[in-house]
């Protein structure tokens, strides 16, 4: 088991470009299995998560070139759809999340579909229970094993009807709109998730021949066609690692410039960070933050304490929150932090409290962070990355603090953010990676 050794409290200056989106790769790399024609697509991130996905089509049958680090050509000509009756699959489907994306383009191109269970983060219950449902009114029909812990879809007669979602959730709106293109008739999907990911999905459907209307909006109407052709696609930047870089400038004391952020594209992210206090500054489509001594949260008008939580886009993204509450352990003032979608993700928030952090944990989805206003430096310790977030939380946190820290399970970190310790280093941060046992010695 790897580790990161970081010595904090270093300045770091100069540029640092974000990878491309993870979120969005998973997405658009499945759809690929919509088409024997060629897709193209680039800036692809070099991450754990990604690269499996990619794994999994080749062994699908996919053709897949690596044209450089971060492009690649599919073609989807042959599917061997024995496969997902593989112990292999089994394997690589269960530990990966992202392994769901698949089964909508699978029922809407060969009407049906099998997947284990996905694993993914330990951040508490995450239902998948949108796709299916979803599925289920295009007329698809699933069994549960519960001894396998494995899904069998059949979608042989797959037709366009009214699907108002329970929740927004980005993957269950994607993965229902992959099987929906293909279908019979027209589908409407409300109460759709609307992120920009989302959004760079559907352009690209349509740039494969969909009919997709409504994009940007909670209301989507599909229009099902015949079958979709190739096209050539690019990953927008990861907006969770840009809203990380923020958080690293901030909490370290340093000048930084994010380049090619796609700020157009970033919703109300950006002004989270302002209310936190931290000044930042866009200098064509670059993020520049200057080093600040002090950084104070806003309250509301009323003075009350200020509130930061998660919503659906537009509203603030979940994968921010470990960061803005890592962040505020330094400003000047207070903030309740309300994670709303999963109830373990605050849960690391011990480790920060060991390193001299004020926090309370009030409940699985809600802490009051009570800011230091950097007159008591964090302080290094070992630790270990529960998940891709917290783990980047904990990162900031240690290169930040006063001494030496060690995070172990950087496998968790290296899920979401590609040579994380070289682009870190390039700016100056004191950052080792280490070997470990896998007791953590």
């Amino acid at each position: 088991m790897n580790g990161f050794e970081i010595v904090g409290g270093k300045p770091l200056k100069g540029e640092i470009i974000p990878q491309g989106a993870k979120n969005e790769a998973l997405q658009v790399i499945s759809a690929v299995l919509l088409t024997e024609a060629k897709v193209t697509i680039s800036n692809i991130p070099d991450i754990k998560d990604v690269n499996k996905l990619i794994e999994l089509l080749g062994d699908l049958g996919v053709d897949i070139h690596r044209i450089n680090k971060d492009t690649y050509t599919f073609e989807a000509k042959t599917i061997h759809l024995d496969f997902f009756r593989s112990d292999v699959f089994r394997a690589t489907g269960s530990s990966l999340r992202g392994s769901i994306m698949i089964v909508g383009p699978l029922l809407a191109r060969f009407g049906k579909a099998a997947i284990p269970k996905p694993g993914g983060d330990k951040i508490g219950r995450r239902r998948l229970d949108t796709h299916f449902l979803g599925f289920e009114k295009l007329g698809a029909k699933f069994v549960y094993d519960k001894k396998n812990k494995f899904f069998d879809v059949d979608a042989s007669d797959l037709r366009g009807g009214y699907i108002l979602l329970e929740e927004a959730s980005v993957t269950g709106t994607a993965n229902v709109v992959m099987a929906a293109v293909l279908a019979k008739g027209i589908t409407t999907i409300y109460n759709a998730a609307c992120e920009p990911y989302l959004q760079q999905l559907c352009k690209m459907l349509n740039r494969m021949g969909a009919k997709i209307s409504g994009i940007g909006s909670n209301l989507l109407t599909i229009e099902g066609v015949r079958n979709l052709g190739g096209t050539t696609h690019r990953l927008l930047p990861d907006m969770i690692e840009v809203g990380s870089f923020i958080g690293l400038a901030a909490m370290t004391e340093s000048e930084i410039t994010i380049k090619d952020v796609n700020f157009q594209e970033l919703g109300i992210m950006p002004n989270v960070f302002r209310r936190l206090g931290i000044q930042l500054e866009l200098r064509g489509d670059d993020i520049f933050i200057p080093a600040q001594k002090h950084y104070e949260i806003d309250t509301f008008i009323d003075g009350s304490i200020m509130t930061i939580s998660d919503a659906p886009w537009p509203g603030f993204t979940p994968d921010l929150l470990s960061i803005v509450l890592v962040v505020a352990t330094q400003a000047k003032g207070n903030v309740l932090i309300h994670q709303k979608m999963f109830e373990s993700r605050l849960f690391f928030v011990d480790k920060l409290i060991d390193m001299g952090a004020q926090i309370i944990l009030c409940d699985p989805h809600r802490a009051t962070v009570i800011g230091l206003d950097k007159k008591i430096k964090l302080r290094g310790i070992e630790m270990t990355s529960p998940d891709i977030r917290a783990g980047v939380s904990l990162l900031i946190a240690a290169l930040s603090a006063q001494g030496k820290s060690t995070i172990h399970n950087i496998a968790q970190i290296e899920r979401g953010y590609q040579d994380i310790d070289t682009r870190l280093r390039a700016i100056g941060a004191d950052i080792t990676r280490i070997s470990a046992d896998p007791s953590g010695h």
